[in-house]
Formats: structure tokens, C-alpha cells, sequence
């Protein structure tokens, strides 16, 4: 595959060639946000595309949340464009954003703990039945479109009456995943979805980040840790202060530079040298300096 690399402020940009079959269903270009004097981000290019998973890296502070904000429909950008297939678009409320088939699911899910499952699913959303104004609500079809959804992405719960909050916090992401792909989600925002996670249930949200991908929604997968990334990542963006500092395919970045470009080269390499004046530290494993800052390279035809 043939590359087009240009050099970011503080690292390298890999233009991948996009995917077969349409444009991106969801593109910022040189998107960026200003709070007052505060330039929160600043241009920033992403393109989502369906059935495609692209992870957005960065530490604290890296301007994530802002982008998040800014897609989901919380923030208006200040500067660049921002288009929903190909359209340019200017989202004043969260509610614009899902209308246009964009839903986030964050790190607090928006559950109640102590309602059933099947309510929690159908949360703001409730079926009902009967004439007005006498409606009431259709527990039945809404228990079991939720059971249908959910073995529909792979979850099976024995019991949909149990409260949400008794499940373990890898399960209630995979219902938060579910109802969002039930609701009309075409672009999937998972904010940080592992960050409170053991290892195992990681795996689970992992696994069924991959099964919305397989669906065809174009996932938008927030993450601090580049191992979580990587396994289940087709493209790459890493944030370092509000600007670009990487976007890379999968096919051009591998799992170490990954890691060096989240935590920025020139950082290691100085902590490198003060770790080499502490007594006991044996800094010889460690990456050179050259090896951390250094660009990408790019790759030849057939690489991929």
C-alpha cells in the first residue's frame, strides 16, 4: 500500500488509503476548539469509517474529551470542518448528533444501578401500549427485544429482572454497546470503556467492540492503553496536547512505535537521562533517544 507521509509537530503522519466502499460516514479536517484564549485542540484530522474500529490515543490532557464533545454534538468546533457523510454539519445538541446515527457511550454509562436490566435498556426510550391516555408500558416486548439484542451481540443474562448494577462493569458496558447498535447507531463513541476494567473483563468489552465493528458500525474506540488499542484497532490517532502527534493504519505502525508516540519520545529520552544519574537504575534496555523521536518510516507497495 502506498503511503503519503508528512511530518506532524511532534511526530509523523501516515495517510492511509481509505477502505473500499464509500467515504467516511464521520471526517474532522483540521478541526479544532478554543475556549476563549484556551485552544483546547487544534487541527485535527479524523475520518470514520464503517465497519472499521479507530482508536484515539493521548494522556491526560491530550484533548480527547474535546473531541469527544465535539463529534457527539456537546461542543460546536471553532475552527476546520466537520462532516456526517460528506455533509458539513454543525450539531447544537446531543439529540442532532443521534439523529444523524452518532451515539456515545461513556465511562459513567448513563445507568440506573438498582433498575433491571431490560429497563436500563430501554431508558428514556420506554415501548408502550394501549390508547391514550391510558398508555402504559409493554414490559413484555421490551424484555424481549432486549434479550433479542442483546444474544444478538453475543450476551446472554439469565435473568433480565436483575438489577444492571449486579452485573460486572465489562457486562453493563457490553448492554450500554448494545442498546446504542439497537437505537440506530452508526458511529459507535466508547470513552475510555477498559479504563476500570481487570483483564478479563477488558477482554469481554474488547471482544464485543470487535463484534459492532463486524455489524459495520464505524467505532470510535477512546483509550489511554495502546495494547487494549491494538488489539482490536484498524486505524490509529494519537493526541499529544491538542494537536496531531499520529495517524496511522494498523498495517503501518506496529505495537511498540505505537506506544513510544503516545507517550512522546523526547519525554522518554529525558527521563531516560535522569534515571542514568540514579544510583541502581540500569538504563541500558531502554530505547535510545534517536529510536523514541524519530519518525515513522514509511512503507513500500506490498507492505500491508
Amino acid at each position: 500500500m502506498t503511503t503519503d507521509k508528512t511530518a506532524a509537530a511532534h511526530g509523523a503522519v501516515l495517510k492511509d488509503t481509505p477502505p473500499e466502499g464509500g467515504g467516511p460516514l464521520v471526517e474532522l479536517r483540521g478541526a479544532g476548539k478554543s475556549y476563549g484564549n484556551i485552544r483546547a485542540l487544534h487541527g485535527v484530522d479524523l475520518a470514520v469509517h464503517s465497519g472499521r474500529v479507530t482508536c484515539v490515543l493521548g494522556d491526560n490532557g491530550a484533548g480527547k474529551s474535546t473531541l469527544i464533545k465535539i463529534i457527539s454534538g456537546l461542543h460546536q468546533h471553532t475552527e476546520g470542518e466537520f462532516l456526517v457523510d460528506g455533509e458539513p454539519v454543525r450539531f447544537t445538541t446531543p439529540r442532532e448528533a443521534l439523529d444523524r446515527g452518532i451515539a456515545a457511550v461513556y465511562q459513567d454509562l448513563a445507568t440506573v444501578p438498582l433498575m433491571p436490566v431490560w429497563r436500563n435498556f430501554f431508558l428514556g426510550s420506554e415501548l408502550t401500549k394501549g390508547p391514550w391516555p391510558v398508555r402504559r408500558l409493554d414490559i413484555a416486548r421490551m424484555k424481549r427485544t432486549a434479550d433479542e439484542e442483546l444474544r444478538a451481540m453475543g450476551i446472554v443474562l439469565d435473568d433480565l429482572e436483575q438489577p444492571i448494577g449486579t452485573l460486572s462493569g465489562g457486562q453493563r458496558q457490553c448492554v450500554a454497546i448494545a442498546r446504542a447498535v439497537h437505537f440506530g447507531a452508526r458511529v459507535l463513541i466508547l470513552d475510555e470503556p477498559t479504563a476500570a476494567l481487570g483483564v478479563k473483563q477488558s477482554g469481554v468489552v474488547l471482544k464485543y467492540i470487535a463484534a459492532a465493528r463486524d455489524r459495520g458500525l464505524g467505532v470510535i474506540f477512546i483509550t489511554h492503553n495502546p495494547h487494549h488499542a491494538y488489539m482490536v484497532g484498524d486505524h490509529f490517532t494519537v493526541l499529544r496536547l491538542g494537536t496531531l502527534e499520529m495517524s496511522a493504519a494498523r498495517s503501518e505502525v506496529s505495537l511498540e512505535e505505537l506506544t513510544n508516540h503516545m507517550a512522546g519520545g523526547a519525554e522518554l529520552a529525558a527521563l531516560k537521562h535522569e534515571l542514568s544519574q540514579v544510583r541502581g537504575v540500569d538504563v541500558e534496555e531502554l530505547p535510545e533517544a534517536d529510536d523514541l523521536s524519530a519518525p515513522l518510516p514509511a512503507s513500500s507497495e506490498g507492505n500491508s
